[in-house]
């Protein structure tokens, strides 16, 4: 849900929005970029879950019940809300990155395109985003790390349930919500297993930041030379 998002709005950003438009909302994606991921959580919490609840979770239940993905009563807390709760957080990430890979793209690439009669669309279909594809699929991996680390605004909305289901309406947990829920209780083997949680979950997000960054800056360096 968050890629074609972030994608659109950094294609709108630097490609169709005037300067006098362009320069705030950069502004502002910036901002949301730099708000603590417990603000998110709490807002999530309050607002969003209700909503999501009683418009969106529930009716699919009684509707599409039959489906494992979907099964049994939606409590609100659930990975599905907290997918969107991190959907919402990453979308600056992600926006961030792509806008500064696609503002890479040469000018020329693009005028050679509408030279040959390509609308705005087809500029940006079939030359923008081809030459910026390395970088923004590193700018989703980015926001994918970030996504894979986060605690706080998990924690608060997925439900701390330590059942395993298919079913995204149901409560759960992650690794890092498991972790930050049960460590102040834990004794013995118990913190032992947290601890090693904790290092699979840094390795698996050195991993994906690691890679991402490679994309990020290969795209780079290809888009400069």
């Amino acid at each position: 849900m968050a890629v074609p998002v972030s994608v659109g709005i950094a294609l709108y950003l630097n490609e169709v929005a005037p300067a006098r438009i362009r320069r705030p909302l950069v502004y502002l994606v910036e901002l949301l970029a730099a708000i603590p991921s417990v603000v998110f959580g709490l807002w999530g919490l309050i607002v969003l879950l209700p909503r999501l609840q009683d418009h969106v979770w529930t009716p699919l239940s009684a509707k599409l019940g039959f489906i494992p993905l979907f099964a049994g009563p939606s409590y609100g807390q659930s990975f599905a809300t907290a997918g969107v709760i991190l959907a919402i957080m990453i979308v600056p990430i992600v926006t961030a990155i792509s806008r500064e890979v696609i503002a890479l793209v040469p000018h020329e690439h693009k005028e050679a395109a509408l030279a040959l009669g390509a609308t705005r669309w087809e500029v940006l279909r079939l030359a923008v985003l081809p030459y910026a594809r390395a970088g923004i699929i590193g700018s989703v991996m980015l926001g994918f790390g970030r996504a894979v680390g986060e605690t706080i605004a998990v924690a608060l909305v997925i439900g701390g349930s330590p059942q395993i289901t298919a079913s995204i309406l149901q409560p759960g947990y992650t690794i890092a919500s498991v972790i930050a829920n049960q460590f102040n209780e834990a004794t013995g083997i118990h913190i032992q297993a947290l601890v090693g949680l904790g290092v699979v979950l840094f390795a698996i997000t050195i991993l994906i930041n690691v890679a991402g960054r490679l994309f990020v800056w290969r795209a780079a360096r290809g888009l400069a030379s």
